[in-house]
């Protein structure tokens, strides 16, 4: 592991280099970020180390850039990938026209929640995890659209007044199958939380409790959005129909994502 205790932090191409040695594949990139956002040489030179000692480069700044939002994410939060973008734009352009009550379910960092609140304007926001530190985090980055921040297992969380009255569920669950969660990066095995990550034996555990509890909560009409694996796609599509909802899917090839929609009657 490289050190960078020697390296002046001012000194861009020196960052790239120690960042590069790490193997860090966007170098460059990632040493504009870092000092763009230290506040003194000091700090830099902490950040740069952290990064090299293989924390996530988001945790390392303290915010991701998530839909042109900076989200904060703290230590020991899921960090929001690029391909869940996909996931709301799916949302967006499917939103019922009475889109006026938007749940982010194992909400993370709030990422989903916020970027569906900027996207649509006035709603009525809320998120829900099951994990503290989560929840703790999403207050915070849901705090400008007026959104609501619930602990707890999935619906659980949620006021029992929101049942059938959701334009739109955006659920971001785990769909990792356990016995794969050790091929998985090492920066998310190290530094996320399981329960963000470990979908069960085959990764669709939580989604299929997910498709079996939304038809409750959704309004006519309303949506709830799953992303998940494309080998995963045939029996995720079963779960939403089995359960009475009408299954869509969504692909973008450029970012992976596979987005599963589920329609209420």
């Amino acid at each position: 592991m490289p050190s960078v205790s020697h390296v002046p932090p001012s000194s861009r191409d020196s960052v790239v280099a120690a960042l590069r040695t790490a193997g860090c594949v966007f170098a460059e990139d990632e040493a504009e970020l870092i000092l763009a956002t230290a506040r003194t040489p000091a700090e830099a030179a902490a950040m740069v180390e952290r990064r090299v000692a293989g924390l996530p480069l988001e945790l390392v700044v303290g915010w991701a850039e998530f839909r042109g939002l900076r989200i904060t994410v703290d230590p020991g939060v899921f960090v929001p990938r690029r391909r869940t973008e996909f996931l709301v734009e799916q949302a967006l352009a499917r939103a019922p026209g009475t889109a006026g009550v938007v749940v982010d379910l194992c909400c993370g960092s709030g990422a989903v929640g916020a970027a569906l609140a900027a996207g649509l304007g006035r709603v009525e926001l809320h998120a829900a995890d099951i994990d503290p530190a989560a929840v703790r985090c999403a207050r915070g980055n849901v705090a400008a659209a007026g959104g609501h921040v619930h602990q707890g297992d999935l619906f659980d969380a949620l006021p029992g007044d929101l049942r059938g009255r959701v334009g739109i569920l955006a659920a971001n669950v785990p769909y990792v199958p356990s016995d794969e969660i050790g091929l998985l990066p090492l920066e998310a095995r190290a530094h996320e939380p399981l329960v963000a990550l470990d979908g069960g034996a085959d990764g669709l555990g939580v989604l299929r409790r997910v498709a079996a509890g939304a038809p409750r909560w959704l309004a006519p009409g309303g949506c709830v959005l799953v992303e998940t694996s494309r080998h995963q796609v045939p029996a995720a599509l079963d779960a939403f129909e089995r359960n009475g909802l009408t299954a869509h899917l969504a692909v973008s090839e450029e970012l992976y994502a596979h987005v599963v929609i589920g329609v209420a009657p």
